[in-house]
């Protein structure tokens, strides 16, 4: 692929914030690592993407492949891997192992989702990596956990968080089959969830001097995301029926259509049915003692949505956006990610942000994480593969004469190799 960016990265230096003076090596592939480590960048800290020779980490090509949507940018792999310095070195050469030895004395923070059995292979085991570095914080991301007969299973978020946690089979509608969900939303929530672990151990380190090994796993991520269902489970809770529109279990949360054509999500509480009857235009449906209180709500729900979409068909969204909005009834627009993007409200609050140095991407999406009054860095571009090679070798102690014997023996490319988005 060619390179696409037409300026130079935002230097971290340019602001200082939280973790400004943090090292972090990002050896991690594809979104949920990575993107935990560009959550650091976001504040600040020094963060080296570590890729293999050849096309580096596979996120670099996600974003051309379907169903991601077509763009002239390389939207995914700057989302994930922004304000990043750019390695490539062959982990399998013997000459890597010095490489690696001084990139993690030089890190507080190294991030892997390396399965178990290669990364020790490739020298990224924990009792390696913290022989070389004993207050190094050591956080890797796994698909099934680090126990149990499938803890080498390999596993992406479709599979392990969607899938195995019961996330996807509760995502769909009666008769409906499991769906293809938005892949990729399970690694940018198991990337908080590394986050988390990451910062609680840097605090317990500050507090002890002790470096330690962190970690979650997709699995862990989708069954959270599932909560409240899974510890239903638990319990040995009645699971109720699938999702069905036009017979749902509560009338007061389920999806409307208006009289444009517009789709939103209805989701209130019994202590707003008063105020959503008055929205309506019926409040004498707060006499009728089929839906007078919750049990009679659920009872007859079938009922209750029949005639909610006949009232909200017969209106415009603009009229029940007001309407709804007077007795602050709860319910949100359905939008699609297109109509997401050019929402202002993602402007008004920073969800979304200028990104420096990319041709055709002026914006990317932020971080969730801000604490006010703390200045992020400025987004600038992921690096092109091996980019910084040089530059940080030499800050590791290699000579001139060291760094090429390391490209003649193939551990890292050559200046031909290292190029490209």
């Amino acid at each position: 692929m060619t390179t696409e960016h037409a300026a130079a990265p935002v230097p971290v230096s340019e602001s200082r914030s939280v973790f400004t003076g943090l090292k972090v090596l990002d050896a991690s592939t594809y979104i949920a690592g990575p993107a935990a480590a560009t959550m650091l960048s976001d504040f600040g800290a020094d963060v080296i993407k570590l890729e293999p020779p050849g096309p580096g980490d596979p996120q670099r090509r996600l974003s051309f492949v379907p169903p991601s949507p077509r763009a002239e940018a390389n939207y995914g792999w700057h989302l994930a891997n922004r304000n990043k310095r750019g390695m490539v070195v062959d982990l399998k050469s013997p000459a890597a192992v010095e490489v690696l030895k001084r990139l993690v004395e030089w890190a507080d923070v190294v991030i892997t989702n390396f399965p178990h059995g290669t990364r020790e292979k490739l020298h990224l085991g924990y009792e390696e990596v913290a022989g070389w570095n004993p207050q190094v914080v050591y956080a890797d991301i796994t698909g099934f956990g680090d126990a149990g007969p499938d803890a080498r299973q390999p596993g992406f978020d479709l599979t392990a968080f969607w899938s195995r946690s019961g996330l996807l089979a509760s995502t769909r509608d009666a008769e409906a089959p499991p769906t293809v969900p938005v892949w990729g939303s399970g690694d940018y929530t198991s990337a908080v969830a590394i986050y988390g672990a990451i910062v609680t151990a840097l605090y317990r380190r500050a507090v002890t001097g002790q470096g330690t090994s962190v970690g979650t796993s997709l699995l862990a991520t989708g069954v959270w995301a599932t909560g409240t269902l899974v510890a239903g489970a638990l319990a040995k809770g009645t699971p109720f029926e699938l999702h069905d529109r036009s017979a749902p279990v509560n009338a007061l949360t389920n999806p409307y259509r208006t009289g444009d054509g517009q789709w939103f999500m209805l989701a209130t509480s019994g202590q707003q049915w008063p105020g959503l009857t008055r929205a309506v235009g019926h409040p004498e449906l707060v006499e009728d003692p089929r839906f007078a209180d919750i049990e009679g709500r659920s009872e007859n729900a079938a009922a209750l949505s029949g005639l909610l979409d006949e009232m909200f068909r017969s209106q415009p969204f603009s009229h029940w956006k007001d309407a709804l909005a007077r007795e602050r009834i709860t319910y949100s627009l359905i939008q699609t990610p297109e109509e997401a993007a050019q929402d202002p409200q993602l402007r008004a609050n920073d969800i979304v942000m200028p990104l420096h140095g990319v041709t055709g991407l002026e914006y990317t999406v932020n971080s969730p994480v801000n604490l006010r009054g703390v200045p992020k860095v400025a987004a600038g571009r992921a690096p092109d593969l091996g980019e910084h090679n040089d530059e940080i070798l030499a800050e590791l102690g290699f000579a001139p004469r060291e760094i090429t014997e390391l490209r003649a023996a193939g551990t890292i490319p050559g200046a031909a190799e290292a190029s490209g988005a």
